[in-house]
C-alpha cells in the first residue's frame, strides 16, 4: 500500500507511519512465538495489540484525510480488525488457562 500513496508529505508520513507499526505487528509476533514463558508470551502478543491498534489508527487518518478512500482501506481496516480480535482471544485464553493452574 505505502508504494501506491500520493507523493504528497501526508501520505508519505502517513503511509511511513503504517509501514512501521504493521511491520512491527509480525515482529512482535515472532517473539511471542519464541517466548520462554507464558507471561513473555503474552506481553509480546500485548505489543502486537498494541502495534495493531496504531495501524488502525494510521488507517483511519488516510481515510478521513481523503488520501486514500475508505473502500480502498474497507479490506485492509477489516483485517486489522480480525487481527485485533484473534489477538484479544489469544491472550484471554493464555490467561485463563495460567489463572485455572495457578
Amino acid at each position: 500500500m505505502y508504494g501506491v500513496l500520493p507523493k504528497t508529505t501526508e501520505a508519505q508520513v502517513l503511509g511511513k507511519q503504517i509501514l512501521r507499526s504493521g511491520t512491527a505487528i509480525g515482529a512482535n509476533y515472532r517473539e511471542a512465538y519464541r517466548a520462554r514463558s507464558d507471561a513473555e508470551f503474552v506481553a509480546k502478543i500485548g505489543d502486537c495489540l498494541k502495534e495493531l491498534d496504531e495501524t488502525a489508527y494510521w488507517l483511519e487518518l488516510l481515510g478521513e484525510a481523503g488520501i486514500v478512500s475508505a473502500i480502498r482501506l474497507g479490506d485492509l481496516a477489516d483485517e486489522t480488525d480480525q487481527l485485533i480480535a484473534i489477538f484479544t482471544t489469544i491472550a484471554k485464553r493464555i490467561r485463563g488457562r495460567r489463572r485455572n493452574e495457578g
